[in-house]
This record gives C-alpha cells, structure tokens and sequence, in this order.
C-alpha cells in the first residue's frame, strides 16, 4: 500500500507532510484525561499510569496535584518524584522553569484548567503545558468538560452555575491521546453529594451529570476524529476516496442539529464524498418546533448539504428509503435516553433503524433536549 501509484503526492504535498511529521518529532506528546464531572476519578487514572510509566523506565515527575487529594492519589504521589509547585503573586503555580532544567521524560500537571495570577511566567495553565511539549517533555493532564471554552455555553446551561476558568478546544485536540474516566452518573452524584453537598435532589443532579456525560463523550468522538483526520492527511490516505462516502443527516425538532450537521459536513468533506440533510414532516408541530427545524434546514443549506423533506408515517422507513434511493453510507441520527414506561414497550426507532439499515453506519448523537 505505501508504494501504490494511487498514492503519488505532489512536491507541495509531499513537503506539507515532512513539515508535519518533523513538527510532531520535535514537540513532547500530550495526554488529556477527560471528566465529565468532579470526582469520577481523573487524577487517580492520571497519576496510576505515571506510576505504571516510572516502573517500565520512563522518567517521570509530578508538577502538580490538587490542594485535596484521596488516599489512593496520596498513595500514588509518593511513588513518583515531585518538582514543588512554586509561589507567585501569593498563588502556587507550575514552576516551568525547575522542569525544564530537571527535563524529564514524563511531567503530571493535575488540573490543567487553572488561571496563573498576573505577572507569572505564562497567564494559564494549559500555555505551561504548552512550554513543555515544545521543550521536547511528554506530559500528562486531566480536565472537566466544564472548562473546554467552546463547550462552556451547554455546560452553564445545564448546570447554572458560570465557571472562569477555560481552555480552548483547540488545544484539546492537539491531544496524542485522550483517555475518557467514564464513571457512572449514580456514582458522581454521590460523590458530588458527599464533596460540596447541594440544594438539587439526587434525581435532578443525576440528570445534569448524565448530559453533561454525554457531552463528554462527544468531545472525546470529536478529538479522536481530528486526530484520524492529521493521521489521513499526513499519510495520503484521503485520496483513495472518491465520492463513494455519502453521509445522510436526520434531523427532528430536537436533535442536536447543529452538531450532527457540522460533524457530518467534516466527515463527508474528508472522504470527498457527498452530505444529505433530510426532515421527516409530522403533522401537529407546534410553532417552536416548526422554528427548530427551519433553523436546522437553514444550517444545512448554509453548509452546502442537500436537502430534503421526506413524507412518510414511518420516519424508520423514509430515512432507509432516501439511503437506498442516494447510496447512503452513513446515517446520523439524534437520539434520548430518558423515556416514559410507556415507550420503552413499544419498539424503538433508532433501534429499527439499527436493525434494518444493511450495509449503513449508523451513528446516534444526544438530543438537544431543554433542561427543566
């Protein structure tokens, strides 16, 4: 395959990729751990697999940990050697300086979301963390959904409350690797309960941190894609691709439309290939509704999809119809978790959809549901 005349680059492109790879032998490599709450177990992960890397050989340094730590990450900081946070403008920073001299292989900075006071060597964090990959150090971090800047907006909604701190998605997904902590919501809600107390019920702050879950889990999709997208560009591989990749898009009055529109536009983009936009009518929509879906439409003629309203009574069936009809290879569909006792007798759409759609991926994305 790497010798395939399918494959031949032009003298741009072939420079374009020596630039990458040089670009990426030159800087350390970043791991992100990924919560969707506090208290799921990101620094115990985080710091278990330092003390995993300092057995195999690596050389591996803690440059920060949280003021507060459980008895099994206290267990695990004393395994691993520490380079003192330092004080600046009466806060504790990152001290770049003492690493870069120290230069190990590894470095653990807990808590990358954090606001370095005025004057100190850079204004955040996550720019120390920058410093170390390009001095050549390897580094390890952990960060809340809450604190992804572009995320923040669903976040604060969601919750209520406005966080300061933030860092750019960008910069997540220059990650090497991301690691989701993937606790269960019932556990974060105790442990959320048991840290800071609270006004909501249980039930209520379970269903918070299973949306906020599901966010989570999207960003995490959303950086594996860009990094598959760098590994592509940087070996040729989209080019074996014509326009046999066609993504079909369905959207209903509360799909997170925007999202799956935007995701489908880059997959379709990458492949070369083509992306359908299509809405199912239904009788009785109200006002808001009918506003949701105009909205939606709107975003896919923006992009450049083509779109289409189907007629049907069966959604299931419309949907597979136009696939077999325009040689759909992949359908994007929204989909809720939370249904009555009444529903979850009948059969379900996605699951049909699953089911039926022979040689279609199918890919299911969260509702935007309103919070209540």
């Amino acid at each position: 395959m790497p010798d395939s005349p399918n494959r031949r680059l032009s003298p741009e492109q072939l420079l374009k990729q020596v630039e990458a790879e040089e670009k990426r032998a030159s800087q350390g490599k970043l791991k992100i751990f990924l919560g969707y709450a506090s208290g799921v177990g990101k620094s115990y992960r985080m710091f278990d697999e330092g003390r995993r890397r300092k057995q195999r050989g690596e050389d591996v340094v803690v440059a920060a940990a949280q003021p507060e730590v459980s008895s099994g990450v206290e267990d695990l900081l004393k395994e691993c050697e520490t380079i003192p946070m330092k004080t600046d403008s009466g806060a504790p920073v990152v001290d770049v300086a003492a690493i870069l001299k120290r230069r190990p292989e590894v470095c653990i900075i807990d808590g990358l979301a954090f606001d370095n006071p005025p004057g100190a060597r850079n204004p955040r964090r996550w720019q120390d963390v920058e410093e170390l990959l390009k001095a050549r150090i390897s580094v390890l971090t952990s960060i809340n959904v809450q604190y992804v800047k572009e995320y923040q907006p669903r976040v604060e909604a969601i919750r209520g409350k406005v966080v300061r701190e933030s860092v750019p998605e960008a910069f997540i997904k220059r990650a090497d690797e991301i690691e989701i902590v993937d606790a269960p919501a019932e556990y974060a809600v105790t442990r959320s309960l048991q840290r800071d107390g609270s006004d909501l019920g249980a039930e209520v702050l379970e269903k918070q941190l299973s949306e906020l879950r599901e966010i989570a889990l999207l960003l995490a999709a959303e950086v594996v894609d860009y990094q598959l997208e760098g590994y592509m560009k940087r070996h040729g591989i989209e080019e074996h691709y014509g326009t046999h990749e066609r993504v079909l898009v369905g959207v209903t009055p509360r799909s997170n439309a925007s999202l799956m529109i935007r995701r489908g536009r880059r997959q379709a983009d990458r492949f070369h290939g083509e992306l359908h936009v299509v809405y199912v009518e239904q009788d009785e929509m109200s006002p808001e509704d009918r506003q949701r879906i105009e909205q939606s439409l709107a975003v896919a003629h923006e992009v450049g999809a083509r779109v289409g309203l189907l007629q049907n009574d069966d959604p299931v069936r419309a949907l597979l119809a136009y696939a077999k009809e325009h040689g759909i290879t992949q359908i994007f569909v929204g989909h809720s978790q939370r249904r009555s006792w009444l529903e979850r007798l009948r059969a379900n759409p996605v699951e049909r959809l699953i089911l039926e759609a022979e040689g279609i991926d199918i890919r299911i994305f969260p509702n935007a549901e309103p919070v209540r």
